[in-house]
């Protein structure tokens, strides 16, 4: 291995077979006669370990760090080492020694697995069946509405515990209560503590305790990301996506310049770093993302412009951070849709916003999966897709035990009148009969007391960014509100 680094990967690849045979993780055996083994191997850039586990959702994580700064609550950090390995198999499974660890005359033996390894595919199952198992004999609960998530609640005392793959935060109000779960922890698998979170999967966690105060910021990963794609030097942007633009799927490489251009653009990688930053802290480039994310398989000039043009919106707003203020923990949902602005369907875009304690927990820009023939039927379309997030958030709330609005109503705000009418009871059946009955789920998530929509001024919907390019003031009056601010005094 010839790059600077070498020593390092070396490093770390030593430590890692170390721990397998720590774990006693194989032994070395004769091949049975009728049996093929596996292969094995390292690929630099490719996270094998997180890939094959599950995982917390992203929006629960938000949520709940928003109730620890309502609620100054404590937020430690764990990471389990070589998780996978923790794992006894079932299975005979054999594979070939790792290339570079071969043992000294044994070259023909293969090794019998003894417990899981990463890249099975049976290794996450395995390790979260174990988990779970041990955490529920502790004492905690697992959330039914969303599996990593757990709790234990005793008197005032109260700990949540958010698994995601093999990193763990620890929740609290009680720091001794904390410190022996810890303990326990450290006792079942082989643990690294990291003490309080300061980052989670890449994300900056700052904190003012003070004022209740949680900011989650991806300035390190957008530096990145500016430069592995070579845009740290580009014009900063003041939208992440331009008023008036029309992306559609007639706009492939027209001749052969625009060929050539295109197949050395590497369109997805680029998308799919923008996604990740825009599933965990910025929903102000939910919109544009979605867009350009339509156009993966065959992208012309045009939707590359239209990348680059979120990065250098980026560039000017890398060090804008989603902050929880720990104002009342009453969550509040916007739902709008725009009217059939897709190009190549005719199809309609729904957006939703829901925010906890100052800042949004949860967003979301799609596509209507139908044509809808009224704007109307566009905004009950999106208003019944918000209502089904609605009815999860509500149930979470409840589970956790924690939030004292949690069993009221949510209000779902949307700026259309007819789609409020129609949410509440059937008016106009000329305009409404057509509609597919999945949506008119929306009627009876209403009936039954978990949602209420609420008419709302076009200009005050926070989902409004969600379904279309703004002006520069609406935009930014909107982010404010949603929790999206440069937060000068935390840094």
């Amino acid at each position: 291995m010839e790059d600077v680094d070498s020593r390092h990967w070396q490093k770390a690849m030593q430590s890692e077979i170390e721990s397998m045979f720590d774990n006693k993780v194989w032994s070395l055996v004769d091949l049975p006669k009728g049996i093929k083994p596996i292969g094995c191997k390292w690929k630099e850039g490719i996270d094998y370990e997180e890939t094959f586990s599950p995982v917390a959702m992203l929006k629960s994580i938000r949520i709940l760090l928003s109730i620890a700064a309502s609620l100054d609550l404590e937020i430690w950090q764990m990471d389990v080492k070589t998780a996978f390995l923790n794992i006894s198999l079932d299975e005979s499974i054999y594979m070939m020694q790792l290339e570079g660890f071969i043992e000294k005359g044994q070259v023909d033996k293969v090794c019998k697995l003894q417990k899981s390894i990463y890249g099975l595919k049976q290794a996450s199952r395995s390790w979260n069946i174990r988990f779970d198992q041990a955490f529920k004999g502790f004492g905690f609960i697992q959330n039914p509405d969303e599996p990593c998530v757990y709790k234990r609640i005793k008197g005032d005392k109260l700990v949540f515990l958010i698994l995601y793959v093999d990193d763990i935060l620890l929740i609290g109000n009680d720091v001794g209560v904390l410190t022996s779960v810890k303990e326990w922890l450290a006792k079942q698998f082989d643990m690294k503590d990291l003490g309080e979170a300061s980052f989670i999967l890449g994300i900056q966690v700052i904190r003012d305790r003070k004022n209740r105060t949680i900011a989650l910021s991806q300035a390190s990963y957008i530096d990145k990301i500016l430069s592995r794609f070579s845009m740290q030097d580009s014009k900063k942007g003041m939208l992440p996506f331009r008023h008036g633009i029309k992306l559609s799927k007639e706009q492939v490489p027209k001749n052969e310049h625009e060929e050539q251009l295109m197949s050395r653009v590497p369109y997805a990688s680029p998308v799919g770093s923008l996604m990740y930053a825009m599933l965990c802290t910025r929903p102000d480039i939910c919109f544009a993302v979605g867009i350009v994310s339509r156009f993966q398989s065959k992208p012309g000039p045009d939707h590359w412009t239209a990348v680059k043009h979120i990065f250098k919106y980026l560039k000017r707003t890398g060090d804008n951070m989603l902050v929880y203020s720990g104002g009342d923990l009453v969550p509040v949902g916007y739902t709008d849709s725009d009217f059939q602005s897709e190009s190549d369907s005719r199809k309609s875009t729904s957006g939703a916003v829901f925010t906890i304690g100052g800042g949004a927990v949860i967003w979301r820009s799609i596509k209507q999966s139908c044509i809808a023939d009224s704007t109307m039927e566009a905004e009950y379309v999106a208003a019944c897709e918000a209502a089904k997030e609605a009815v999860w958030l509500r149930q979470l709330l409840i589970d956790l035990e924690v939030v004292p609005s949690a069993n009221k109503q949510i209000t779902i705000y949307c700026d259309n009148n007819g789609a409020v009418a129609n949410s509440k009871e059937p008016r106009s059946h000329k305009r409404g009969k057509h509609i597919e009955r999945k949506y008119h789920l929306l009627r009876e998530i209403v009936q039954r007391g978990d949602v209420t929509i609420t008419k709302i001024a076009s200009a005050e919907n926070l989902a409004d960014p969600f379904t279309k390019a703004l002006p520069q003031k609406s935009f930014d009056e909107h982010l404010e509100n949603m929790g999206l601010r440069y937060m000068t005094h935390l840094l």
